[in-house]
């Protein structure tokens, strides 16, 4: 547990009784983030089956950011530590790993949620070192991520792997979320070309976005990372995201 102004951050297996309220943070998810099935079948059982790999920041006893991670055995056969498949993969991976029991490798994180009203505040930064410091203490060697870097979505058109590579003149990552996880020690180490898989019909992606989907091809969607492509005469939708995989090395 760390105290910092007015803010203080746990795991839950410290505070469980906040479980509860972890999603009564405002955010700015776009709606059709909530629609990849994986995570809609497992998210939600995150905080109950791993809260000690999950932090929550509060101010004055008010959840303010919220902070997901799940272990896995990155040394089962056919397994890598960084799959292409990312946040969808090693999501489903934990939850195959618990059922059976198996040795436990290495973290990933999932999701890092700061409350609209806490931004700016270097909140990030924050619960970054508690996830860490957290998958350190279960005696874990490395915190991987599939990192979502915040300004992609206004370059949809450029590929993950140009873009996690370009820097500033100071050498960090010109991307701000990349750069806070190359401040805390993170080194980013190649793209999940197919790290979350959203598909519906066209019907449902008018829904989920309000744009019209009438049209086939790539149809760039506001906070979507890249285009989303449309097939009007199959009637689907699909939007294949990638991320940017980041690798936390932590010492015993």
């Amino acid at each position: 547990m760390t105290h910092s102004d007015n803010i203080e951050i746990s795991t839950l297996a410290e505070r469980p009784e906040l479980a509860s309220r972890l999603y009564d943070i405002s955010d700015t998810w776009p709606e059709f983030m909530a629609r990849d099935l994986v995570g809609y079948a497992l998210l939600g059982r995150v905080p109950e089956e791993f809260p000690q790999y999950c932090v929550v920041a509060t101010e004055g006893g008010r959840p303010i950011a919220r902070g997901y991670s799940v272990p896995f055995d990155a040394a089962l056969d056919g397994r890598e530590e960084m799959p292409d498949r990312g946040w969808d993969q090693v999501l489903a991976w934990a939850f195959d790993d618990l059922r059976r029991g198996r040795p436990l490798t290495t973290a990933s994180a999932l999701e890092i949620t700061i409350d609209v009203g806490h931004l700016g505040r270097g909140l990030s930064h924050r619960m970054l070192a508690a996830m860490r410091e957290a998958v350190r203490r279960q005696g874990l060697g490395a915190l991987v991520a599939p990192v979502r870097p915040t300004a992609k979505h206004l370059r949809p058109r450029v590929p993950m792997a140009e873009y996690m590579r370009e820097v500033r003149d100071d050498g960090l990552p010109a991307d701000p979320w990349l750069r806070v996880h190359v401040r805390a020690g993170g080194t980013i180490e190649k793209a999940a070309a197919a790290s979350m898989t959203v598909s519906g019909t066209p019907a449902e992606w008018r829904r989920w976005t309000g744009l019209p989907f009438d049209r086939d091809g790539e149809i760039e969607v506001p906070a979507a990372l890249v285009p989303v492509h449309c097939d009007t005469r199959h009637d689907r939708v699909s939007y294949v995201e990638p991320n940017a995989w980041v690798r936390h090395g932590l010492r015993p």
